[in-house]
């Protein structure tokens, strides 16, 4: 565990890490988490302001061209995702090409992500009175990007799929195959399953989610004083 947010130091906070399948309310339970007093690192957040990073956008165009950037110069995030994820019904050769891409991409992103959440928790401990009861490392790719290890405990939001591809129709207009893709690209779900010590099914309303993620943070708490 990275000694810099290690929750077995005295008076530091426990690290979550949370993650989830597509769809299934991650960035809602986050939310809640930090209604709750808890500090949250949201990495897509992050991950959209590394790509307004000069130095990032610029290594970006140098590998694949300025077809990536938007007429304002802004990454387009359309074709990046065209690029390093593959479809389907792709080829072995495409799907082998596309992951070398996203790991590169990864590569880039990643460490620069890293660092500005330690910057982040490490201002929260040093806030005094609002000492954050826990901090969160909100992340799609905890496990694929071997977060674990900073976290004394791994969350994973979870819902049926019938359900997480309705929310992602209406919400972001994706297809099935649009979701499928994603979803190939990851970690396979009974395996995040696996390595979660806690998985929360949400397949309810809001007010059902925030009393399950009350009920949990507690509990991950009272553990932690325990220890």
């Amino acid at each position: 565990m990275d000694a810099s947010v290690s929750a077995t130091e005295p008076n530091h906070p426990p690290v979550i890490g949370l993650t989830g399948s597509i769809g299934a309310g991650k960035s809602s339970v986050a939310r809640i988490l930090a209604e709750l007093g808890c500090i949250v690192s949201d990495s897509d957040q992050l991950a959209r302001a590394a790509f307004d990073d000069p130095e990032v956008r610029g290594e970006m165009v140098r590998w694949w061209g300025p077809a990536i950037e938007t007429s304002s110069g802004a990454i387009d995030r359309h074709a990046i995702a065209s690029i390093v994820f593959a479809r389907p019904s792709a080829s072995r050769e495409d799907r082998i090409a596309a992951e070398r891409e996203r790991m590169r991409l990864e590569g880039l992103i990643h460490p620069w992500i890293h660092t500005r959440r330690k910057a982040h928790f490490a201002a929260a401990r040093q806030a005094g009175a609002n000492h954050p009861i826990a901090c969160v490392i909100d992340a799609p790719l905890l496990l694929e990007s071997h977060l674990q290890g900073e976290c004394d405990t791994i969350l994973f939001v979870d819902a049926p799929f019938a359900t997480r591809f309705e929310r992602l129709m209406t919400h972001r207009g994706w297809s099935r195959d649009e979701l499928t893709r994603r979803e190939s690209a990851q970690m396979p779900l009974d395996q995040k399953r696996k390595f979660a010590d806690h998985v929360l099914i949400n397949d309810g309303d809001l007010q059902s989610l925030r009393a399950q993620v009350a009920r949990l943070l507690s509990h991950i708490i009272e553990r932690t004083q325990r220890a």
